[in-house]
């Protein structure tokens, strides 16, 4: 039987001919063909004119294959001994394969300049390529190794120095505006780094590196700060660092390779797709993607406006270096249990009372909840708890602010949630308080990192149902948390219900020490198993309600 020779990979005519007959079936298989003729080529030194044309060829491909693998580990923050990080390895090699064969090809027609009117377009997919390496990191929820942001800043420099990083060239993979400028491709990684990536989860970074690239157009670099302009709105880049934007005050004296970053006109833009969207307009006809969901859309945008349209690093508490274990527990009836100091029971004289305490006082190994549970002492607590599964993990602290905590942890022992409802004791705190994974993040070293967002007020735990004519008197209260007003941080009094129960004037009865009816007004926040709504109290019984159900 006779076989096929070996393919020459650096060969360009060779390379053409395989992308012909390439099938997207086995995307593992394709992905290494792919690597292999980026390889093979960069190895061979073909002619500029011949290289080029065959990564312009590929690029379709690379692009759909890299994000059918990045699926792999996208879903949830990828942990350094996971299996998948040869994945992740694997596509980030491409991605700067890619990189470095347009700028081999623009070294290497310095000379002979066969390919002059085309060093707009070499910048622009080095830039684009070496910032998709960065991106890969942020997907994976993985801090980058060392060099990545020197590899990005760099690229943009060459392209600036030769003075074609404002001009523009076609990109049919850029889906918006199916072209973009060296400028535009830097400023779309630098958008993505300043909207919290790490408290992305897969969907929502998915939009976010689309809207970057959708409104890198109306942002711009300057050299040379402007100093009275310089204040905690405004960000820096040191193209001679490895780092991404900071605060431009941070920088006491900044260098020539100091730029900017000027936002003045996105602001602008922001507000006007905002409007657009109260009128009612479609995502897809904003530039935003027919996959984004008009609510989902508008409140993603909204939280973006902030770092992108006003550029602004001002935290509006600072942070302060912190030492000492936290407590933390993402469970909800966990979260209950330490917050109450006691089980969650239905409440007293209801028709469902006593029902759940039976139901939990007899424990494993022969052993027997007390009765009296309250007023339990904090060894007592801890004891039950790990008993009955309700137990925090610990985390160190790196910083705080007055609302929210820095974590890190190793091993990893809890998996979380991005936005999931977390109860959290500080190293100094009597009490335990309810809070909100903002951002998780793993070190090259294994550690995890995580933000928690501190909802103001200190907690109670109180039953909710909801509330209808038609609704069964024995349906059973459910576990929810009550906080206070909070007038020092302009927080009004809230409610912290089960996810999916806000609908806007739905009424609910709340119990905490006597039933009350209650009307939800609004919604203040909503995480991935909660809705933090406002409400108002029903000064007159509500009972031609009708029956509703929660989601």
């Amino acid at each position: 039987m006779a076989h096929e020779s070996p393919v020459d990979y650096g060969s360009p005519a060779e390379c053409l001919d395989v992308l012909k007959r390439m099938r997207l079936l086995d995307i593992d298989a394709t992905q290494r063909t792919l690597a292999d003729i980026v390889a093979g080529l960069i190895r061979a030194l073909p002619a500029p004119n011949q290289h080029l044309e065959v990564l312009e060829a590929v690029r379709a491909q690379v692009d759909f294959v890299q994000a059918e693998m990045a699926k792999r580990y996208a879903a949830h923050p990828l942990p350094p001994d996971s299996s998948e990080n040869a994945t992740l390895a694997r596509v980030v090699a491409l991605w700067r394969g890619m990189a470095r064969s347009y700028a081999q090809i623009s070294r290497q027609d310095a000379a002979a300049g066969t390919l002059d009117d085309q060093r707009a377009l070499l910048a622009q997919r080095r830039v684009d390529y070496t910032g998709r390496a960065l991106l890969e990191y942020f997907r994976a929820h993985r801090a980058p190794p060392h060099g990545t942001w020197a590899e990005l800043h760099d690229s943009y420099s060459v392209a600036e120095a030769r003075g074609v990083a404002g001009i523009r060239v076609p990109d049919s993979l850029n889906e918006v505006w199916k072209a973009q400028s060296a400028l535009e491709a830097y400023v779309s990684a630098v958008l993505v780094d300043l909207a919290n990536p790490f408290g992305r989860g897969e969907r929502e970074f998915k939009w976010v590196h689309r809207w970057a690239q959708r409104f890198a157009p109306y942002c711009s670099l300057d050299a040379g700060p402007d100093t009275e302009r310089t204040g905690a709105a405004a960000f820096g880049i040191d193209l001679a660092g490895d780092h991404g934007p900071r605060p431009l005050w941070l920088m006491a004296q900044p260098g020539a390779g100091v730029r900017r970053f000027d936002a003045g006109r996105l602001a602008g833009q922001i507000r006007a797709v905002l409007t657009q969207f109260r009128r009612g307009a479609a995502p897809a006809s904003l530039g935003l993607g027919a996959d984004c969901p008009a609510d989902a859309g508008a409140a993603l945008l909204l939280s973006l406006y902030r770092p992108w349209g006003l550029a602004s690093a001002a935290r509006r508490f600072p942070r302060r270096g912190g030492k000492g274990s936290a407590q933390l527990c993402g469970d909800w009836l966990t979260i209950g249990f330490h917050i109450g100091g006691r089980i969650f029971e239905q409440p007293a004289g209801s028709a469902t009372a006593g029902s759940v305490a039976r139901d939990i006082s007899l424990l494993t190994f022969g052993e027997r909840a007390p009765e009296a549970v309250r007023g339990w002492s904090e060894k007592q607590r801890q004891r039950v708890a790990a008993t009955l599964g309700f137990v925090c993990g610990h985390w160190d602290m790196v910083d705080h602010s007055v609302n929210g905590f820095r974590l890190q942890q190793y091993p990893h022992t809890e998996r979380l949630e991005h936005h999931q409802l977390v109860g959290i004791r500080p190293p100094d705190g009597e009490r335990f308080l309810l809070g909100q994974v903002t951002w998780l993040m793993y070190r090259e070293d294994g550690v995890m990192e995580a933000g928690i967002h501190v909802l103001a007020g200190l907690p109670k735990v109180v039953a909710a149902r909801l509330f209808g004519l038609n609704v069964n008197a024995h349906v059973a209260y459910q576990q929810a948390f009550l906080l206070p007003a909070t007038p020092a941080l302009k927080a009004p009094a809230s409610l912290v219900l089960p996810g999916g129960w806000f609908q806007e004037q739905r009424v609910i009865e709340v119990h905490d020490g006597e039933a009350m009816q209650l009307r939800l007004t609004g919604l203040l926040a909503r995480g991935t198993n909660f809705d933090q709504v406002s409400f108002e109290p029903l000064t007159a019984p509500a009972r031609d309600a009708p029956q509703e159900t929660a989601h």
